[in-house]
């Protein structure tokens, strides 16, 4: 009997361990904010040939201590800080939101730019958004 009893302790120790290591797999983790991203991104000209950009960007802002905090033009060097726009306060409740930046003075040989978005905690995000710029002359 003790042989058979000994057994089944064994086993059960076995399933005990299974079931502890399912439920950990399974249990739900607390939700992270995802790397802030842009959705979307239109550049217009102004009549004085400067450069209006609006952005919409999409993160899980959680709050003061951590949501998307700013936004750059880049140079196609990717490098060049061409404009930056500072957003000061948590979009927890608008999601995705568009903010816009004007004006933004670019020489007239450049036609693609790229955006960066930036979060409080984690900083820039490796993702670029490319944007090519429209060949309009300045609106009216």
């Amino acid at each position: 009997m003790y042989k058979s009893f000994s057994g089944a302790l064994i086993i059960m120790r076995g399933l005990r361990r299974k079931l502890l290591l399912i439920l950990a797999l399974l249990w739900p983790m607390p939700a992270q904010a995802d790397a802030p991203r842009i959705v979307d991104a239109q550049a217009s000209r102004l009549d004085t040939g400067a450069w209006r950009f609006d952005v919409t960007v999409r993160h899980a802002d959680s709050g003061w201590d951590h949501f998307a905090d700013g936004w750059e033009i880049l140079a196609t060097d990717k490098t060049t800080v061409l404009a930056r726009r500072t957003l000061y306060h948590p979009h927890v409740n608008e999601q995705p939101f568009t903010r816009s930046l004007s004006p933004v003075q670019l020489d007239k040989e450049v036609s693609q730019i790229f955006i960066r978005v930036h979060d409080k905690r984690h900083g820039y995000g490796e993702a670029l958004y490319s944007l090519t710029l429209p060949k309009t002359p300045p609106s009216e």
